[in-house]
């Protein structure tokens, strides 16, 4: 399930987690006109967050990766919830490990081949 928070970098408030893009739109422009009489605050933030509440769009690319898989391993177990799972973490690190290990193993493979 995708999460969603608004963030006022002035006000320095966030919204509670939505799971709708409308619900998020419905956050931003409640904010905006009750506290900037509809002005966008500078630096405003909005989008899709992880089950610990970071911005995917923060993160680092390989960290960003280890968040969706994360989350997907967690939401199998309860798709409502915030944060990871131990369990989900650590198939998530361990599916990354071997899709490295896989590309690296064929790498190897076809250059030992030239």
């Amino acid at each position: 399930m995708r999460r969603y928070r608004y963030r006022c970098t002035i006000c320095r408030t966030t919204s509670p987690t939505v799971h709708r893009p409308a619900d998020l739109e419905t956050e931003g422009h409640a904010h905006r006109h009750s506290q900037h009489g509809g002005h966008y605050p500078d630096d405003e933030l909005a989008g899709r967050i992880d089950r610990r509440g970071r911005w995917y769009e923060t993160l680092h690319p390989l960290t960003a990766t280890h968040a969706h898989l994360a989350d997907a391993l967690s939401d199998l177990h309860d798709p409502k919830t915030l944060g990871h799972y131990w369990w989900a973490s650590a198939g998530a690190a361990l599916i990354l490990t071997t899709a490295a290990a896989l590309v690296l193993g064929i790498l190897t493979t076809a250059l030992h081949t030239l």
